[in-house]
C-alpha cells in the first residue's frame, strides 16, 4: 500500500497524546491511593494535559490533508454502527474535550470532592473522575484506530489482533516517554516511575511489533498470479503494468519503494523506536535530568514515523497480484 504521510502523522501524534494523558492520570490515581511519591502538581497535570491536547490537535489537523473534501469530514461519523473509522471520528473529539476539561480543572484548582469516606479511604474529586473517563476514551480511541486496519480481511498483514495491540503499546510507550521528560522538568518526584513505565512499555512494544513482523513474513497469499489473471500456465511473469501511464490502482496500492529500501527501513525503525530509546531511558533513570527522556522521545518518534510508514507499505493489496510490476 502507499503510505499517506497525513495518516502517519495522525496516528503517531494522537498516539503520543493518548499515552501522555494516560500517564498523567495514572500518576494522579497512584497519588490519591497513597502509592505515589507526591501529589500531582497543577503544573504537571495541567501543563501535561495542554501538551497532550496540542499533540491531538496537530494529529487531527494532519488528517485533513488526507481528505478530498475536508468540509464533509463530519459526515464520516454517520456510519458509527458499522465503521471503525466513524467510531474513531467520534472518539477523538470526545477525548480531546475530556482532556481540555481535565486540564482546566487542574489549572484552576476547582475540583469539588465527589466521594470522601473518611479515614484512610481515598478522596475522589471531579478532576480524577474526568481523568479516568479520559483514560477510557483514550483506550477506546486506540482500539478504534487499530481496528480500522485490523478489520480488513483482504489485507492479511493488518488482519490480526496484533494491529490494535501494537497501536496501543507504541502510542503508550511514546506518551510515557514524553511524560517522563516533562515530569523531570516540572515535578521530578514522578520522573523515575514514569521512566520505568516507559521502559516497560517500549519493551512490550518491541515484542508486539516483532511478533507482527514474524507473522507477516510467514504469510502465504491465497491467490497467485495465475488465478489473478485466469491463466493456468505454471510460469507467469509480468513485464509491464499494462498501461501507457499510471492509474488509480497503481498510485494508491503501490508504495513505489525498492526492495533494498524496504530492507533498510525495518532495521532502522527497530533501532530508532526501541533499541536507542531504551538505552537513553535507562541512562536517565535515577538521574533526574530531563534531557535523556526528551531525547529518547525525539528519537522514538522518528522511529515510529518509520515504523508506521513500513506498516502501511508492507501491506499487499490483492490487486497487486495483477499489477505486479510498475514499469
Amino acid at each position: 500500500m502507499r503510505p499517506a504521510f497525513s495518516v502517519i502523522l495522525l496516528t503517531t501524534l494522537i498516539g503520543a497524546g493518548q499515552g501522555l494523558f494516560i500517564a498523567i492520570v495514572l500518576i494522579q490515581t497512584l497519588a490519591v491511593l497513597g502509592l505515589g511519591p507526591a501529589a500531582v502538581s497543577p503544573a504537571f497535570a495541567g501543563g501535561g494535559s495542554a501538551l497532550a491536547l496540542a499533540l491531538l490537535a496537530a494529529g487531527l489537523a494532519a488528517s485533513f490533508f488526507h481528505l478530498g473534501r475536508p468540509e464533509r469530514a463530519w459526515r464520516s461519523a454517520a456510519m458509527w454502527r458499522t465503521s471503525w473509522l466513524a467510531r474513531e471520528v467520534i472518539a477523538l473529539p470526545a477525548f480531546m474535550g475530556t482532556v481540555a476539561l481535565y486540564g482546566m480543572l487542574q489549572i484552576s484548582g476547582w475540583s469539588p470532592v465527589l466521594l470522601h469516606a473518611g479515614g484512610p479511604a481515598p478522596t475522589i474529586d471531579l478532576g480524577l473522575v474526568v481523568g479516568l473517563i479520559g483514560v477510557l476514551l483514550a483506550l477506546a480511541l486506540f482500539v478504534c484506530t487499530g481496528m480500522i486496519y485490523a478489520c480488513l480481511r483482504f489485507l492479511a498483514e493488518w488482519h490480526t489482533p496484533l494491529t490494535p495491540l501494537n497501536y496501543t503499546l507504541l502510542g503508550a510507550a511514546s506518551g510515557f516517554t514524553l511524560a517522563a521528560g516533562f515530569a523531570a522538568m516540572v515535578q521530578p518526584a514522578h520522573a523515575d516511575l514514569l521512566l520505568a513505565c516507559a521502559i516497560s512499555l517500549t519493551i512490550l512494544g518491541a515484542v508486539g511489533r516483532s511478533a507482527a513482523l514474524v507473522r507477516n513474513s510467514r504469510l502465504v497469499p491465497r491467490s497467485t498470479a495465475q488465478t489473478a489473471i485466469g491463466v493456468k500456465h505454471p510460469r507467469v511473469v509480468q513485464r509491464s503494468m499494462g498501461f501507457m501511464g499510471g492509474s488509480f490502482n497503481t498510485r494508491e496500492f503501490f508504495h513505489g519503494a525498492s526492495p533494498a529500501w524496504m530492507r533498510t527501513v525495518k532495521p532502522a525503525f527497530l533501532l530508532l523506536a526501541f533499541v536507542l530509546p531504551l538505552l537513553l531511558l535507562a541512562t536517565g533513570l535515577h538521574g533526574g535530568s530531563p534531557q535523556w527522556p526528551l531525547l529518547a522521545f525525539a528519537v522514538q518518534y522518528v522511529g515510529l514515523l518509520a515504523e508506521r510508514w513500513y506498516f502501511f507499505a508492507q501491506a499487499n493489496h490483492p490487486q497487486n497480484l495483477y499489477y505486479q510490476v510498475i514499469s
